[in-house]
C-alpha cells in the first residue's frame, strides 16, 4: 500500500522558517517524513500515538523535536512540528 502526504498549513509555515534557518534539520525532517510515507500499514502502526485530547495523532521524535501525524485511509496528514516540550504541553 502506497501513501500520500498532506501537510497541514501550520506545518508548511514551520518547515519554510526552518530551510532558512537549520538546513540540517529540515533535511532531517524531509528524510523522515519520506520515511514515514514509505511505510505499509503495519510499519505506521509501530509509531506510537500522543496521549489525552490528541491520542489520534501519532508521533515521531527527530532530535529534540516532534513530529505529529495522522493516518486517514490511504493518506498521511502531517499535522505540526515542534519541540518536545510544546508538543506535550499542548
Amino acid at each position: 500500500m502506497t501513501f500520500q502526504s498532506q501537510p497541514s498549513e501550520q506545518l508548511k509555515k514551520t518547515l519554510k522558517v526552518l530551510k532558512r534557518k537549520d538546513p540540517t534539520l529540515f533535511a532531517a525532517v524531509k528524510k523522515k517524513m519520506w520515511q514515514i510515507v514509505s511505510l505499509d500499514i503495519k510499519g505506521i502502526e509501530h509509531f506510537k500515538n500522543l496521549k489525552g485530547g490528541k491520542s489520534h495523532l501519532k508521533r515521531v521524535h527527530i532530535s529534540s523535536f516532534v513530529l505529529t501525524f495522522k493516518v486517514k485511509g490511504t493518506t498521511i496528514f502531517f499535522e505540526d512540528f515542534s519541540h518536545h516540550d510544546r508538543i506535550y504541553s499542548k
